[in-house]
């Protein structure tokens, strides 16, 4: 409980908390409770604090000596009465006032101590399972006053029910830190709290150091720190959410990664293995160029040989006739003997000079050692640096090594090969860039992979196999299929036709279906809308869809620019903004923009090297999980392939924007 008492401070009036400590002492005797009651008259008015070493004035009121003698520095007046006086006054010591105060520390100290003990009970209690009655220990309390700053229970209650004196007492739920709510300076309950300082203080403190502080009660502070918290709280959810959204994110990210390393990985294995195929095809093919100028050689000399061989019979014959006929030297007969000689004895015999330095060795063996220079001269650069150097060789690299090659070796014949036995071509390394063929024998000549290098990008399946196999059952698709062979790939022809309800209304369908362009406005006859339309790009999807197997067709555009080829899921959106092609999940497509090739999906963009095909195929292979886009022409010439898991039907797709372009399904013919 709190009471209020007024005082008279250099004409201002200021209220002070004096604690009533007659209702918190319901159980010290009566003259205790007398004295303790005292309290507010044996305040100073001027330090609002218990006396200390009062005096008495003339006008009769006390004060505490250093409070007066301090306020007498600026006027000689009573500061309660204001009574002035012409010079300062004498101050005599109550010695009965300073008796009797000395007597309220002392038992009010001891009062304190008490309480200070009963709420140290109640705090070890507290850490039990439950709170005990502070008057007998053993039953539980139900109700703590913070007036008496004790618990009680239902039988030590019963006098702060009863009785009148108890009722201006505090009562609260068990409470079991009542030891934290004493003041450790003046062992008073802190009753408020102070908001410059952040810390409860009870009213002396108030009266003392915290004179000047704004103050709050505890439960105002409590509902502050309450609220502060959960707005707090809210915070920190907030920000648990958003760094679970990037981790997740970041984990999306990371599976992305993955699984663009091993895409990347695929395509790598196979442009480095094409170019060791073309390597092991090159070097075969060289190899039987030896062998076959050996044994043109080597035929050249069995038929000389034949022919000397008969020689050296035709003139032993004239030799056993010879001798025959100085046998017979003393007959009459050999005056008139004749002998003509065999043709072989006309001219003299000579060993050929056969070699197996041809033009053709020659330039094989030049363009393997010039080979393997340049790939160790772009080899022993940094990785960055060995494109342009491929493209700048490319520039001044002959088609043809025989071209600016050191002149060609002596003649030598076959005896001294023996001796010095011919030089193989030296095997390069596989490190050459990709790039894409456009003559007819580019697999079969690595000068000319060397003259087309850095042009196109390779991609997989474009190394030469032998001749397809009969045609099976089950027509799945090989692994190593022969890109160059279009055969190979007819052997998979599906006949296709456009879909009219997936038309966009821009879009004419012509020819049974199976030509595609663009008119400048809407056609009358597609007002009907179906649920399967693209509405904001001018699209159409074929009408097969496929979910396994191997499935090739081919297309013929007239003027590729701002049309686009792919594929895509029934499930692409129709009607919103990212129903483009390429520009979803759902779809792929490789797209004529202007002048720049490019393949989508996702909204994810690779640029390719710019090829403008007449007529492009696609292979759509469920077996490998992969779709390969053709530049169709003597060869099928592939120019991009996607890799992507298939988990429903896939449809082919095509898009067209200009009204100057078409799009026509070929009839395929094996």
């Amino acid at each position: 409980m709190l009471r209020y008492t007024f005082v008279f401070v250099k004409s201002e009036v200021k209220f002070r908390f004096v604690p009533s400590f007659c209702s918190k002492m319901a159980d010290v005797d009566d003259s205790q409770l007398s004295l303790l009651c005292l309290g507010d008259d044996l305040t100073c008015s001027i330090c609002l604090c218990t006396f200390d070493s009062p005096v008495t004035i003339p006008c009769g009121h006390n004060f505490c000596q250093e409070c007066i003698l301090a306020t007498w520095k600026e006027s000689n007046s009573c500061p309660q009465c204001r009574t002035r006086y012409p010079t300062k006054p004498e101050v005599k010591k109550n010695t009965v006032l300073s008796a009797v105060v000395e007597t309220f520390n002392a038992r009010l100290t001891k009062v304190e101590a008490d309480a200070i003990s009963s709420g140290m009970a109640a705090s070890k209690v507290a850490t039990g399972t439950a709170i005990r009655c502070d008057s007998c220990m053993e039953a539980e309390a139900v109700k703590t006053c913070l007036t008496c700053m004790a618990s009680y229970c239902d039988r030590h209650l019963r006098p702060h029910r009863d009785s009148p004196m108890f009722r201006v007492h505090q009562l609260t739920e068990p409470i079991g830190d009542l030891l934290e709510r004493i003041c450790p300076d003046h062992h008073k309950l802190m009753e408020l709290f102070c908001t410059q300082h952040d810390r409860l203080i009870c009213t002396l403190c108030l009266q003392q150091v915290h004179k000047t502080c704004d103050f709050i009660t505890p439960e105002q502070q409590r509902t502050k720190q309450e609220s502060n918290l959960r707005q707090k709280l809210g915070f920190v959810d907030k920000k648990i959410k958003q760094n679970e959204a990037v981790v997740s994110q970041m984990a999306d990210i990371q599976q992305n990664l993955q699984g663009s390393a091993s895409t990347k990985k695929f395509a790598l294995a196979h442009e480095y293995q094409q170019i060791r195929d073309m390597l092991v095809n090159e070097e075969r093919a060289a190899m039987i160029a030896v062998d076959q100028e050996l044994e043109s050689s080597q035929t050249k000399l069995r038929v000389l040989m034949k022919r000397f061989s008969e020689n050296i019979t035709n003139l032993s014959k004239a030799k056993v006739e010879i001798q025959s006929l100085l046998g017979q030297s003393r007959t009459m007969a050999f005056l008139q003997a004749s002998l003509n000689l065999p043709k072989a004895a006309t001219f003299d015999p000579y060993a050929p000079r056969i070699n197996l330095d041809s033009k053709k060795l020659t330039a094989t063996e030049e363009f393997a050692v010039n080979l393997k220079k340049q790939m160790c001269d772009i080899l022993s650069q940094p990785l960055d640096a060995r494109l342009p150097l491929i493209k700048t060789e490319e520039k001044i690299l002959p088609r043809h090594p025989i071209k600016n090659q050191p002149p060609a070796a002596k003649p030598v014949n076959v005896k001294a090969d023996k001796k010095t036995p011919h030089k193989k071509p030296n095997k390069p390394s596989p490190i050459l860039g990709g790039g894409q063929e456009r003559s007819k024998n580019l697999s079969r000549s690595m000068e000319n992979l060397l003259a087309y290098s850095g042009k196109l990008r390779i991609m997989p399946h474009l190394t030469p196999t032998p001749e397809p196999k009969e045609r099976t059952e089950t027509m799945d698709c090989p692994s190593d299929l022969v890109a160059e062979n279009r055969h190979r790939l007819l052997m998979y022809g599906t006949a296709l036709s456009f879909d009219p309800k997936t038309a966009h209304k821009r879009i004419v369908l012509s020819e049974s279906f199976t030509r595609a362009s663009v008119s400048d406005q809407v056609l009358p006859a597609k007002c009907d809308d179906w649920p399967e339309r693209f509405s904001v790009c001018s699209q159409v999807l074929a009408s097969q869809g496929f979910t396994h197997g191997c499935h090739y067709w081919e297309v013929q555009i007239k003027n590729n620019n701002f049309t686009g080829i792919g594929l895509a899921y029934s499930s692409i959106d129709r009607k919103g903004p990212t129903s483009r092609l390429g520009r979803n999940a759902e779809s792929w497509c490789v797209e004529w923009f202007n002048i720049k090739l490019s393949a989508w999906h996702n909204s994810n963009e690779t640029v390719v090297v710019h090829t403008n095909p007449k007529r492009v195929g696609v292979l759509l292979d469920f077996n490998s999980s992969s779709a390969t886009f053709y530049n169709v022409a003597d060869r099928a010439y592939p120019f991009y392939s996607f890799v992507f898991p298939f988990t429903e039907a896939v449809y082919p797709a095509f898009w067209i924007f200009s009204s100057e372009s078409s799009i026509s399904l070929c009839k395929l013919n094996p």
